[in-house]
């Protein structure tokens, strides 16, 4: 633990917008943890999201932090949904060390309609579809693409399944959003938005107490599965689903104060926290480098009032050029 005279389980150890690694190393689990406020509500309020668009992203950015952070090596994390439900796209991506950025794509007519039926679960928001994680080393590397199906069940669940299915890891997580209305330092009415999480995985040295059963190979699939888990982990999972959602947003509970919650009878063990940033990765240059490849036909559909206008679909900013410097620089 980072030298400190504050104590484990202490309010706002890390404060908001800070990863927390942690071990508890006599259950053989690793993890992350994490509480959202000032950056994920940068990110929100920009685009003005209706409020059940708004948790789902803010879930989407609590897993690509958990798990971007965990890269080590200068690159991408990325993770993108692709659905038949209102909410049709979710991007949410972490560039290393510390920038994140988010943006999400739904029919207003039929997120109205879902909204009027009472269906604003995760899962029925997305829909069918598949949910992709991206990991890119740059220009010198293959991107990795591991692709888990939608499949009507929570984003806590999906990214479970695409541990199991890619890393073979036991693992657990838990995602959580919230809107705050509470009054500024003035005594003026303030909506905030809040996320939290945490990941838990299975890490002990004798590699085969991390064996899992197969996932069920669907219609026709017979095979018997009598699986025990490991009891380490099987503590560890049963401690984690103990977690209530209140706790995973709430200012006032704080992520190493969580943990101490969790697992101080095992021992837990909170490292230096790692801050994360509303960062877009978009400039005028690039965007510029993109128009520049554009046909002379293309460049004349795109001008409108004798300009042309791109606007970042993650960070809301609108980039303007001539055309002529365009066409002069083709």
């Amino acid at each position: 633990m980072a030298e400190s005279a504050a104590s484990l389980g202490q309010f706002d150890f890390a404060g908001d917008d800070h990863v927390v690694p942690f071990q508890v190393e006599n259950l053989d689990v690793r993890g992350r943890a994490v509480q959202l406020g000032p950056m994920l509500d940068a990110i929100l309020e920009r685009h003005r999201y209706p409020a059940p668009v708004a948790r789902l992203l803010a879930e989407a950015i609590v897993l690509t932090v958990l798990l971007g952070t965990s890269l080590k090596f200068d690159g991408k994390f990325m993770v993108q949904t692709k659905g038949d439900g209102p909410v049709d796209l979710l991007v949410a991506d972490f560039s290393t060390p510390e920038n994140v950025r988010a943006y999400a794509r739904f029919n207003e007519e039929a997120l109205e309609k879902a909204i009027a039926l009472g269906e604003t679960e995760p899962e029925q928001l997305l829909g069918k579809g598949v949910l992709a994680f991206t990991i890119d080393q740059g220009q010198y590397s293959q991107p990795y693409q591991g692709i888990v199906e939608l499949d009507g069940t929570s984003l806590e669940e999906i990214a479970g399944v695409y541990f199991r299915q890619s890393e073979q890891i036991p693992t657990r997580v838990r995602l959580g959003a919230a809107e705050l209305f509470d009054r500024d330092e003035t005594g003026k009415p303030r909506h905030r938005w809040r996320a939290g999480g945490l990941i838990a995985q299975f890490l002990p040295q004798a590699s085969e107490r991390m064996r899992q059963p197969d996932l069920h190979g669907g219609d026709g699939d017979t095979g018997v599965r009598n699986h025990t888990d490991d009891d380490a982990w099987a503590e560890a999972r049963s401690l984690v689903e103990t977690i209530d959602a209140d706790e995973l947003t709430d200012p006032l509970v704080g992520t190493e104060r969580l943990l101490f919650r969790l697992f101080h009878e095992r021992g837990v063990r909170a490292y230096p926290p790692q801050r994360v940033f509303d960062r877009c990765s978009c400039s005028r240059d690039k965007i510029k480098g993109v128009l520049k490849g554009f046909s002379a036909e293309e460049i004349a559909a795109s001008e409108e009032d004798g300009e042309i206008a791109v606007t970042c679909e993650f960070c809301s900013t609108t980039y303007r050029y001539d055309p002529s410097e365009l066409k002069t620089e083709a």
